[in-house]
């Protein structure tokens, strides 16, 4: 019992430390504003360390943050191949394909009034769609490698970012755009130049929430079929040998991959977006 009176100690010096941090001017700067989640995440990890320790877990329920790091350590050569197979072959390409289709088809959504009225309510009941009844199709369109994950991140991505593109393509303040109209301005002098740089802040609000959604739905499609590798195929055969060290492994992976890929959207949202109010800060 005594890890589990230090770790909440810990848990309570922590929480007094975050909420002074939080109060004080330090978090006004970008190393302070990092600081506080990087202080409430090592107190997640001891503490976790602590409780299942010191009251006698069993790994097969929840192995400690230690074992998953020992597993990640010795496993790199397979988390890695892993990581290829699922982050950069299904989800970024099945990303990148679905984002770039959702924006083409938003503008021409945006010239068809016919398009806007009939698309996207259809558009609407896809993205409704189970993945679970989505994934084992693709697998039997495209195959067990990572063309049919690809596929199922198209899908899931795509109407999110539409919706966001074609509500961003009519935002743009109505006397804009007569005054675009009085210079004689072509359609697509008025998109480049006004319309669609006025939509960036809701393209990247979808692009966002789509990073988040990829990888989960390249992990959840490889548990329908996939090749010997792969973050769902590994968590998924973990399963059955009780590794749950493994599955956490991968979990702590996945995690990493998606805050990066969500960081790295979220850091060229800003340096586009520079002159938006939220980016003033």
């Amino acid at each position: 019992m005594t890890l589990v009176v230090l770790s909440l100690m810990f848990w309570a010096g922590a929480w007094v430390l975050n909420v002074g941090l939080a109060q004080s001017a330090v978090t006004r700067s970008r190393a302070g504003r990092l600081l506080v989640p990087a202080i409430f995440g090592i107190t997640v990890l001891v503490v976790w360390e602590g409780m299942v320790r010191g009251l006698g877990v069993s790994p097969v329920i929840l192995p400690p943050p230690s074992a998953v790091a020992a597993r990640i350590a010795v496993s790199l050569p397979t988390l890695w191949a892993d990581f290829l197979q699922t982050a950069v072959k299904g989800a970024l390409l099945g990303y990148l394909i679905g984002c770039g289709a959702a924006v083409l088809t938003a503008i021409a959504i945006d010239r068809s009034p016919f398009l806007q009225r009939g698309l996207l309510p259809v558009g609407n009941f896809v993205a409704a769609l189970p993945i679970v009844g989505i994934a084992p199709i693709m697998v039997m369109w495209f195959g067990f490698d990572w063309q049919s994950k690809a596929a199922v991140v198209v899908v899931m991505v795509f109407f999110p970012v539409l919706v966001n593109t074609v509500a961003g393509l009519a935002a743009s303040d109505r006397m804009q755009r007569d005054l675009m109209a009085t210079w004689s301005a072509s359609y697509w002098q008025g998109l480049f130049k006004l319309r669609l740089p006025a939509a960036m802040p809701f393209i990247f609000n979808g692009l966002k929430i789509a990073s988040t959604l990829a990888l989960i739905g390249a992990i959840v499609a490889e548990f329908f079929g996939s090749p010997i590798v792969g973050m769902g195929f590994r968590i998924n055969a973990s399963i059955g040998q009780l590794a749950l060290d493994m599955i956490w492994a991968e979990i702590a992976v996945a995690a990493l991959a998606g805050s990066a890929f969500y960081g790295l959207v979220a850091l060229i949202e800003r340096g586009v977006t520079f002159w938006h109010p939220s980016q003033r800060h």
